[in-house]
């Protein structure tokens, strides 16, 4: 969003008629020619440099708009105009430390406006500085004096009012926004995402705002929607099947979506990747090799998504982010494809007609619960999802410092009760029901772990509210959010603790890997039962509590006995990872299981519209077709890299012949200054770790890649790892007799 810049853009080109009919025109191509031939004859040209990133920018020429913009700041730093177009180009690219100074020198320079002010909070969002890019946003919504502003100033309190865990707050910025500015979108989906903490919001009240979403936006494109009469081939065709992200790179959804990219089942599907986020990280380039076809559509307008969606013929379209940021809905509701689905990354309805289907279980959301959705539920025979941890750095998983370490409490002789969840879910009636475990609990302690908590002034505000809740301060360990210390938190807790109503996700399949028993309360939606669903399928049950005192109860009697808990958290991954929680393979083959019943479903009812009848008898009458090859399970394949797959087996034969050539080799050089303890890894050992990592990630704990990087480690001289790995490898062996 570039608010107010094409202004004085406009401005800018007034000196030069040629600049300025070529900007009012649009004409992106011919600007950018115009300014190269006025910075030629003048390299020091403000007016050349400013336009010349805008129009590459236009153009999606996103690396040439920065070099542009680089070479202006280089003359111009001290140009307000300049410096935010840069900054904005920055933001869109997901580079905000970079544009987090110029914002500061822009806000400097023009104190009074409030563009200035809203680009610094956009900025200061992704990259955590919340309290920061509140102030800012505040000030913006003192100076807006348009509507545009004052809807951006508003979007972006909102969202850092979140992440400061004032949610009802955040809602209602939300709402004055959408007062002021019906049509756009953000507000919707940022109400709606904050709507899911505030307690007092019931499962009616979140269907019933999604539906509004729905209803602004999509009657005006309801009659553009394509029949998709192409589509209509075989009952047991090949499918195209496309997910819809921005979230293909390091974030939680990962830990759910990697395993059934790598291995859905290409005798039936194939599998394309649209992306929607600005930039990829490590985690976008396995994505790249799972999938066997990887489209980036950051930055276009959802009915360019959609459009593309089309043209590369999606059968079944699966929507990862819901009602989060940067999310494909937009492009849904432009019909992009014949059956299209949620899935996943927000734990309520979209509001859409246009999505058919959303993949849940029959225990997260219960019988009654359709009237909750536009969609149709379409409940999966297993868990919701299937959880892969370690989706940063897949090899860390068989490090000791990730095994599970014997409950803190034989130690600290006191009980740690912990949550690392979003502040935000952290309300007020969680915390005072927490600080009566607290005193329930002789000399317990509660560890919190959440952003902002490294700053000594939020951090004292903290304690203050917990303490007029009447928790004990001198009880509370405040942890500040590191990426670095994911899972290692919970080596400190021995009882993790659920919130509610907006219950764990990714955190409680963390901790439960992890051996950490956790406490959570049962609840009537979506958000408020995922603990229900986790602990139900994984056969604990007993940790989940009907009201508060059962809630209390079942945390103190978890604590009565630090040796219990003890031998219970020894025990409690091998439990994880046997069960419904881990079991790529039983979810991967139910998911497509799914895609199937809505391709047939829809089949039948484009051959026999508003005749459930027939619709159910030409079901039937196509089952005897069904492939028997399908019956038996695929094999596994590996990406090896975009656009090439090969049999696991290929790929352990490549292995294999990578760790023959590499005992072959001589060993390396080593300089004679360099200690006993170094070891030169050869480059023959090093492709061996790099295909391993890569079958790894498309098949966890495959024993051949698994006694390959023990094979690494044992030539470099490190024996634990070797070891490890090779009792890895023996388990995972076991695992497949």
């Amino acid at each position: 969003m570039q608010i107010g810049s094409q202004v004085h853009l406009k401005n800018t080109a007034q000196n030069d008629p040629r600049l300025h009919a070529a900007l009012a025109a649009a004409d992106w191509p011919l600007l950018t020619r115009l300014c190269r031939q006025i910075l030629r004859k003048n390299g020091r040209s403000l007016g050349a440099h400013r336009l010349l990133g805008f129009s590459l920018h236009k153009q999606r020429q996103f690396e040439a708009a920065l070099k542009a913009y680089r070479q202006a700041y280089a003359y111009w730093p001290g140009d307000a105009e300049l410096l935010i177009n840069y900054a904005n180009t920055l933001i869109e690219q997901a580079y905000n430390y970079d544009a987090l100074p110029h914002l500061e020198k822009v806000c400097e320079l023009q104190p009074l406006h409030a563009v200035a002010w809203i680009k610094l909070a956009e900025c200061c969002y992704l990259i955590g500085l919340h309290s920061k890019g509140f102030d800012a946003s505040r000030k913006a919504v003192e100076l807006a004096t348009s509507t545009p502003e004052q809807v951006s100033a508003l979007m972006q309190s909102a969202i850092h009012r979140r992440e400061l865990g004032q949610v009802r707050e955040a809602v209602e910025d939300c709402e004055r926004a959408i007062a002021l500015s019906p049509k756009d979108p953000g507000n919707y989906t940022n109400k709606l995402l904050f709507m899911l903490a505030d307690p007092t919001v019931t499962a009616d009240q979140l269907a019933h705002a999604a539906r509004e979403f729905g209803a602004v936006f999509e009657p005006s494109l309801k009659p553009q929607w394509p029949s998709f009469e192409s589509h209509r081939g075989t009952p047991w065709q090949r499918l195209k099947i496309g997910f819809l992200s921005p979230d293909f790179r390091v974030h939680s959804v990962m830990y759910f979506v990697e395993g059934l990219l790598a291995q859905l089942d290409r005798r039936q599907f194939e599998v394309f990747a649209f992306f929607l986020f600005a930039r990829g990280d490590h985690v976008t380039e396995r994505v790249e090799r799972h999938a066997d076809h990887f489209v980036n559509l950051a930055g276009y307008t959802p009915q360019q998504q959609a459009e593309a969606v089309r043209a590369h013929g999606i059968d079944i379209l699966v929507e990862l982010a819901g009602h989060t940021g940067n999310n494909g809905l937009l492009a849904m509701a432009h019909k992009a494809a014949p059956v299209q689905v949620s899935w996943l990354g927000f734990p309520a309805t979209t509001g859409l007609t246009a999505v058919d289907y959303k993949f849940t279980d029959e225990v997260t959301d219960p019988p009654d619960a359709q009237t909750q959705y536009t969609e149709q539920l379409y409940r999966l025979p297993t868990l919701f999802a299937s959880y892969r941890p370690m989706s940063r750095n897949p090899l860390w998983r068989y490090q000791p410092r990730y095994q599970v370490r014997p409950t803190p409490a034989l130690e600290n002789n006191c009980i740690t009760f912990g949550s690392c969840n979003n502040l935000g879910k952290l309300t007020d009636q969680v915390l005072t029901l927490w600080g009566k475990i607290l005193a329930a609990v002789p000399n317990s302690r509660l560890l919190i772990e959440g952003k902002n908590l490294e700053r000594p002034d939020f951090a004292d505000a903290y304690r203050a509210r917990c303490g007029s809740l009447g928790l004990n301060p001198s009880q509370l360990d405040l942890i500040p959010l590191r990426h670095e210390n994911q899972y290692l938190t919970y080596h400190r807790i021995d009882i993790a603790l659920d919130p509610f109503p907006l219950t764990g996700g990714t955190t409680t399949f963390d901790v439960l890997w992890m051996g950490v028993p956790i406490v959570s309360m049962v609840g009537d939606s979506f958000k408020s039962r995922m603990g229900v669903s986790l602990l139900t399928y994984l056969g604990r049950t007993e940790w989940l509590a009907d009201c508060p005192d059962d809630y209390v109860r079942i945390a103190c009697a978890l604590a009565s006995d630090p040796q219990a808990l003890n031998a219970l958290r020894q025990g409690l991954r091998a439990e994880v990872e046997a069960s419904a929680l881990m079991r790529e393979d039983i979810f991967n083959h139910h998911f497509g299981e799914g895609l199937r019943v809505m391709w047939l479903r829809w089949l039948a009812q484009t051959e026999h519209p508003n005749d459930e009848q027939a619709q159910a008898q030409a079901i039937e009458s196509w089952l005897p077709g069904f492939p028997e090859e399908w019956s038996h399970p695929a094999t596994p394949g590996v990406g090896m890299r975009p656009g090439l797959r090969i049999p696991l087996g290929e790929a352990h034969e490549r292995l294999q012949a990578l760790v023959n050539k590499a005992k072959e080799a001589p060993p390396p050089q080593r300089a004679e200054s360099e200690s006993a303890a170094t070891k030169m890894e050869s480059r023959h050992w090093i492709a061996v770790t790099e295909l391993a990592e890569i079958v790894l990630s498309a098949v966890p704990h495959d024993p051949v890649a698994l006694a390959c990087l023990a094979e690494v480690e044992h030539a470099h001289g490190h024996t634990e790892f070797a070891v490890t790995y090779l009792r890895y490898a023996t388990e995972a062996m076991k695992n497949l007799v």
